[in-house]
């Protein structure tokens, strides 16, 4: 694997880094896409960060990945979870990859060749999230025609391949198929309605689909309507889970340092001295670092893990893989939550206004709650797995 400094400077190198922040605010202000920042990155080859060297990408592990999303997330939030999910499918066609399992292999040329992927999972009402659908997929010859609603589609005005999944109603066994749909297909529509608290940027709008095709070779997998390990599945849960949790800590990272030099400039009247002496802000910001420190080292440690797949060292996490990814994911953004808000209350009222920069984290790390694994989901699998199915 490269160098992980090595690797970082080449594609997030730190003067592109100011340019990134620099522009978040007015995309942010904006509501607009964050267009120029994707030229840049692309510039860099960032989009091939996981795609293997010898397909022509950049060789990143899933390790180096989520400490460049964090790198990312820390100068334009909205960005990096934007390009998060082109990452995500990348880093699901490494773990089959690492398994041997060729079946998603046609995916890193695709990428190297300048297609961008995107996610099409999520749907109002559905809480089973990848282990059902209510998009249905009718049988049209070997492929599908697909018809549904998905929202939460970042990178709506830029992706070329949308990967989603669909009920086959028809189907006994195996009823969930997943695939990628190409963008100029018909029956496709991209709705413009991201008008959103935070994370505006990553633009990510609802995608309705009326017979949408589906062409066969572009089916990754067909999977029972219930939880399941299926090797794409799995894929999509661990690298979504991990690299989520990686844009909300490199945020999190960001806003301490933000409130660091804001208390070591902004001065007590009464006491005649920088508010970086005060011991009330002193211990809210080492509270803020302490709370981000235990998600690193959980963030660096699952990483490494998903790393070994395939290898001696995989560790034998068996059915608890789904727990601790998604345990990871609620964590973390619940930590980040707790640590722009610890940021906020020790930056003055300054930051309440609009425009401040920890003002716009205190809206975007609030997306952290909505996406999968939500509270709820994961305290019902975790309870499930320890006490056993809920009476009734």
């Amino acid at each position: 694997m490269p160098d992980d400094d090595a690797l970082l400077d080449r594609l997030l190198p730190e003067q592109l880094l100011t340019t990134l922040r620099g522009r978040a605010a007015g995309y942010d202000r904006e509501n607009r896409f964050f267009t120029e920042d994707l030229a840049d990155l692309v510039a860099t080859g960032y989009p091939l960060l996981l795609v293997p060297r010898e397909h022509g990408g950049a060789g990143a592990d899933l390790r180096q990945a989520v400490a460049a999303q964090r790198r990312l997330a820390a100068a334009a939030p909205a960005t990096a979870l934007g390009i998060n999910m082109h990452h995500v499918v990348m880093g699901m066609a490494r773990t089959l990859h690492q398994r041997g399992d060729r079946r998603a292999e046609h995916l890193f040329a695709q990428a190297a060749a300048g297609e961008l992927f995107a996610f099409g999972i999520s749907e109002a009402g559905n809480d089973a999230v990848l282990f059902d659908a209510a998009t249905e997929a009718v049988a049209d010859g070997d492929g599908y025609r697909l018809s549904g609603t998905k929202i939460f589609t970042s990178l709506s005005p830029a992706w070329t391949r949308l990967l989603v999944h669909a009920r086959e109603t028809a189907a006994e066994r195996n009823p969930l198929v997943f695939g990628l749909l190409e963008r100029d297909a018909e029956g496709i529509e991209v709705r413009r309605d991201w008008d959103t608290l935070g994370m505006r940027a990553s633009q990510s709008c609802t995608t309705v689909l009326e017979g949408a095709p589906l062409r066969p070779e572009h089916v990754l997998t067909r999977t029972p309507a219930a939880p399941n390990a299926d090797p794409v599945v799995w894929g999509i849960f661990g690298c979504f889970e991990l690299l989520l949790a990686a844009v909300y800590t490199g945020l999190a990272d960001r806003a301490i340092e933000v409130a660091a030099g804001i208390a070591a400039t902004r001065r007590s009247r009464s006491a005649q001295a920088p508010y970086a002496q005060d011991p009330d802000i002193r211990w809210q910001l080492a509270e803020a670092v302490i709370v981000r420190d235990g998600i690193e080292l959980q963030l660096d440690r699952l990483a490494a893990d998903v790393d070994a797949l395939g290898t001696p060292a995989e560790p034998a996490h068996g059915a608890r893989w789904f727990l601790l990814f998604s345990g990871l994911k609620h964590r973390a953004t619940e930590a980040a939550r707790r640590v722009v808000d610890l940021t906020v209350r020790s930056s003055g009222g300054g930051q309440y206004f609009r425009g401040s920069e920890l003002e716009r984290l205190y809206r975007d790390v609030l997306a952290g709650i909505y996406h999968p694994s939500d509270s709820e989901s994961v305290h019902a699998a975790t309870a499930r797995a320890l006490l056993g199915p809920a009476a009734g």
